[in-house]
C-alpha cells in the first residue's frame, strides 16, 4: 500500500502543489490534500495557536487538523532562503516545528530545509533527503526532481497565460490526480473597460473562503481581474529594483513586484492590495505600495483582512472602489468604464 503523503491546502500550497504532487506521485506515493478552507477549520486552527498568530498560519492549523487520522505522514517544508541575501517570513522557517507543537495528534511530519543561500550542494542533499523517505534509489529520486520542475514550469506558465489557478491545477497534474476541483473553479475575467488588478500572496488572494472570494465578486461587478501570478519574475524583478532597490523578503515579487509592475501599466485602471493582519513584512511592503500609487496617482484599496473580517463590509468596499473607478475614467473621457452592478451581481459569484 502507497504511503499516504497529506500536504494542507494552505500558504505555500498555492506556489508549489504541482511541483510536490509531481515528486511524490512520481516516488510512488499517494498524495492527499485537505479541503478548501471553512468556517469550522479556521475556528480549530485558530484554537491551537496565541491571538497573535497570523492569519494564514491560523489557517494552515485548520488544515492540519482536518487531515489527522487521513495520512500517514504531512509534508511540511521549512522554506528559508531562495537566494542569497533574501529572507523568508519567520512562520515559513519554524512551520514543521510548530505544527509538532500546536498539533500533538498530527501524523509524522516529513520536513526538509530549503536554503539555496547554502548552495546547490545542502539544496540536492535536501531533496534526496526526502525522497530516502520513499526509494533508497537516487536515481529514481533524480528523476522524480526533474519531472517536478517541469511541472512547476508549465504550472507558472499557465498561471502568467491568465489560465485559473485551478485550471492551471488541473493541467498540471493531471485530470485524475485534481479530482474535485472543479466546483473551484474561478469565473474567467470578462472583456470590460475597467481592468483592476489584485495583488497579495497566493494563500491570501486564492483562498476564497480568507479573502470571501474577492476574485469572482470583481468578476461579477463587472471588472477584468488581472493577479499577480500573471506578472513574470522579471518584470516583478524590475518593479523592485526600481521602488525597494533590491529584494530583501523571498516573496516581495507577489506585493511590491506586481504592484509596482501593475501601477506602472497603463491599461490597469486601479489595483487592491490584499494582506493579513498583523503580517510583518507586509506591513513594510505595503507602505512601499502606498508611496509609489501616490507618485503614479493610480487608486490603490488596502485589503486587509483576518478571522473578523466581515463578508458584508468587504462586499461594501469592492463595489465602492469598482464605483468610484468607472466614475474616475468616465471623467477622463471613457463614459462606458461606468459600469452599472446590482445586488444580483453579486449574488451570482456567492
Amino acid at each position: 500500500m502507497p504511503i499516504r503523503v497529506g500536504i494542507p491546502r494552505a500558504l505555500l500550497f498555492y506556489q508549489y502543489y504541482p511541483m510536490w504532487h509531481t515528486f511524490f506521485t512520481a516516488l510512488g506515493a499517494q498524495v492527499i490534500t485537505s479541503p478548501p478552507t471553512s468556517r469550522v477549520m479556521l475556528a480549530a486552527g485558530t484554537a491551537r495557536v496565541v491571538a497573535e498568530t497570523c492569519l494564514p498560519v491560523k489557517v494552515y492549523c485548520g488544515h492540519v487538523l482536518d487531515m489527522v487520522g487521513q495520512v500517514d505522514v504531512l509534508f511540511i517544508p521549512s522554506l528559508r532562503s531562495l537566494e542569497p541575501n533574501v529572507h523568508n517570513c519567520s512562520k515559513f522557517l519554524g512551520l514543521p516545528d510548530l505544527v509538532r507543537a500546536v498539533v500533538k495528534e498530527a501524523p509524522e511530519v516529513l520536513d526538509v530545509d530549503i536554503d539555496l543561500e547554502a548552495g546547490r550542494l545542502a539544496f540536492y542533499r535536501a531533496v534526496y533527503q526526502v525522497g530516502r523517505r520513499f526509494t533508497w534509489n537516487p536515481l529514481r529520486v533524480k528523476e522524480a526532481s526533474q519531472a517536478a520542475w517541469a511541472t512547476h514550469v508549465r504550472y507558472l506558465g499557465l498561471l502568467q497565460t491568465g489560465a485559473p489557478l485551478e485550471q492551471a491545477m488541473q493541467e498540471s497534474v493531471g485530470e485524475q490526480a485534481a479530482e474535485g476541483w472543479g466546483q473551484e473553479a474561478e469565473s474567467g475575467s470578462q472583456s470590460s473597460a475597467l481592468t483592476i488588478a489584485v495583488v497579495g500572496h497566493p494563500y491570501n488572494v486564492f483562498d476564497r473562503y480568507v479573502c470571501h472570494d474577492v476574485l469572482r465578486r470583481l468578476v461579477g461587478l463587472g471588472a477584468n481581474v488581472r493577479t499577480a501570478a500573471q506578472v513574470p519574475e522579471s518584470a516583478a524583478r524590475e518593479a523592485i529594483a526600481r521602488l525597494a532597490g533590491r529584494p530583501y523578503w523571498t516573496y516581495e515579487g507577489e506585493v511590491v513586484g506586481a504592484a509596482g509592475h501593475y501601477l506602472a501599466d497603463p491599461n490597469v485602471d486601479g489595483v487592491i492590495l490584499v494582506v493579513a493582519f498583523g503580517c510583518g513584512p507586509d506591513s513594510v511592503m505595503v507602505d512601499v505600495v502606498q508611496r509609489a500609487a501616490q507618485a503614479a496617482g493610480k487608486p490603490l484599496m488596502l485589503l486587509t483582512i483576518d478571522e473578523h473580517t466581515g463578508e458584508a463590509g468587504l462586499v461594501t468596499r469592492l463595489e465602492a472602489f469598482v464605483d468610484m473607478l468607472g466614475r474616475r475614467l468616465a471623467g477622463l473621457g471613457k463614459p462606458e468604464a461606468i459600469l452599472p452592478f446590482t445586488d444580483s451581481s453579486i449574488c451570482r459569484v456567492v
